[in-house]
């Protein structure tokens, strides 16, 4: 796909549009799980932070089981197994946002008390909001990529792939290696993004997966 070519960038997305709404209704399943489920996507969106969604899916497959109740040592020894690149600090985010929803929410406690709380919002901005306070290691994007792998909708993910594609699409500027630093910066190109995606009649969710696919080959999460 060439750069920039808006009529090429819609028949790509004509190619894609299966899979990517196939993704995307997977997606909308997992709010509709428990808690444990949730919150292991949550863990999986703090460990590709930096990495990538593929070790993200290998280290969360060696903690699924000790999420809720794994010591901190014994998830950092697990990521280790994993080969996952940051044990130490990603082990002490786990454990120290799992405290404070368990705190907040009584996650563990009872089934659904996560996703009560996630569907007790009726402002996505706060909802957005919330999990970057209370998740360690959170920002913007982290916040946005968990919310949109369990099905709520209307975030930019606004990483590297997806970035280059918006400068390339001259919707922004050319960012090279620098990123949305505060939140008005990342809310203003969330912005430009949302006018793109009206531009050239494509879903919003659905661009950020088929930006990332042109980029990766892979419609992941």
């Amino acid at each position: 796909m060439d750069n920039g070519d808006i009529s090429k960038l819609k028949r790509y997305h004509a190619a894609k549009r299966d899979e990517i709404r196939a993704r995307l209704r997977e997606f909308h399943n997992i709010s509709r799980e428990d808690d444990k489920r949730i919150f292991e996507e949550l863990c999986f969106c703090i460990l590709t932070a930096n990495t990538s969604a593929e070790m993200g899916l290998r280290s969360i497959a060696e903690i699924r089981d000790i999420l809720l109740d794994g010591s901190q040592e014994d998830i950092c020894s697990m990521l280790k197994k994993s080969g996952y690149r940051y044990p130490n600090k990603r082990a002490e985010y786990i454990v120290e946002t799992r405290n404070r929803l368990k705190e907040d929410v009584g996650l563990g406690r009872g089934e659904g008390r996560l996703g009560e709380k996630i569907r007790s919002f009726n402002n996505k901005d706060e909802l957005r909001e919330y999990f970057v306070k209370n998740v360690k290691g959170f920002g913007f994007k982290e916040a946005s990529h968990f919310l949109r792998n369990i099905g709520v909708r209307g975030y930019a993910i606004l990483d590297k792939h997806i970035l280059t594609c918006l400068s390339e699409y001259g919707v922004v500027e050319r960012f090279g290696k620098k990123r949305p630093i505060n939140k008005s910066e990342y809310l203003e190109i969330e912005e430009k993004m949302k006018q793109f995606s009206k531009k050239t009649g494509i879903d919003f969710d659905e661009l950020d997966l088929l930006f990332w696919s042109s980029k990766t080959g892979k419609i992941l999460k």
